[in-house]
């Protein structure tokens, strides 16, 4: 395949690394409902919706938010508006292929109440970088200048995947590398992480079905989290000097989340 920003090279190491019983996992996963539910989808959704949220600081328990979301306990609309619309954002995807119009919807959900209207749902313009707690800088994201130029090869890889019948094994590669590529491109200027997290689920859709979904990826993400940022962060400090070759610790994260 002659993938633009995705190091098919990778393949090989990743092989010797996926576990033996993958595809039994995934026969559990897709066999789990054989007709996903509204209720249980927005379970699912929920609980993908409330970890993502926490991953990135927010202040939501997931035991708070399904009371909130299924037996109507009412809180504080900012304790729960920012989560509400993530789930919203996962429900859009979940009934929309994932292409570039696409995408620039579900980011304008995912931050209706976090930036302002015009920034939603658009590229930026500004340089940008990710800070830790401490305000040092950890990581600087795409120069401003090539952010369409790599997002249209982003979108050129999505395109060429999609149209490929994948083994178990490379759909999960091919979607963590999504992830990935988008977060360290980091076109937009807030909901980088909530946008790339749910990518993953939305390309393996296509694969696993609509139980793709019920993958506890973020879940997995946030009670790793401290490993989920240092496989980001051994990739470099600067998207023009990332090592992909650095990639695969990162890609092992998604299978491990199979077995939650």
């Amino acid at each position: 395949m002659n993938l633009q920003l995705i190091n098919t090279d990778l393949l090989k190491n990743y092989i010797s690394l996926v576990p033996l019983d993958l595809n039994t996992l995934i026969d559990n996963l897709c066999n789990k409902k054989t007709a996903l539910t509204k209720d249980s989808f927005d379970f699912y959704t929920s609980i993908a919706s409330v970890y993502s949220s926490k991953i990135e600081g927010e202040d939501i328990e997931l035991d708070s938010y399904l009371k909130h979301k299924y037996l109507g306990i009412n809180y504080l609309p900012d304790y729960t508006k920012r989560t509400d619309d993530l789930a919203i954002a996962y429900k859009f995807a979940s009934t929309h292929p994932l292409n570039k119009n696409n995408l620039l919807i579900v980011h304008q959900l995912i931050t209706k109440n976090i930036l302002i209207e015009g920034k939603r749902g658009t590229i930026r313009t500004s340089q940008m970088f990710v800070t830790d707690k401490q305000g040092n800088i950890n990581y600087v994201a795409a120069d401003a200048a090539i952010i369409n130029t790599e997002m249209d090869k982003w979108f050129s890889d999505v395109t060429i995947l999609s149209a490929k019948v994948l083994e178990n094994y490379e759909a999960l590669f091919y979607a963590s590398m999504l992830h990935l590529t988008f977060v360290d491109i980091h076109p937009f200027n807030d909901g980088n992480g909530r946008t790339g997290r749910l990518i993953e689920k939305w390309f393996l859709a296509d694969y696993f079905g609509v139980n793709a979904w019920n993958i506890e990826s973020e879940r997995y993400y946030y009670e790793n989290r401290q490993q989920y940022y240092t496989c980001l962060n051994d990739l470099g400090l600067e998207y023009s000097t990332l090592d992909f070759s650095k990639a695969i610790p990162f890609t092992l994260l998604l299978i491990n989340s199979l077995q939650l």
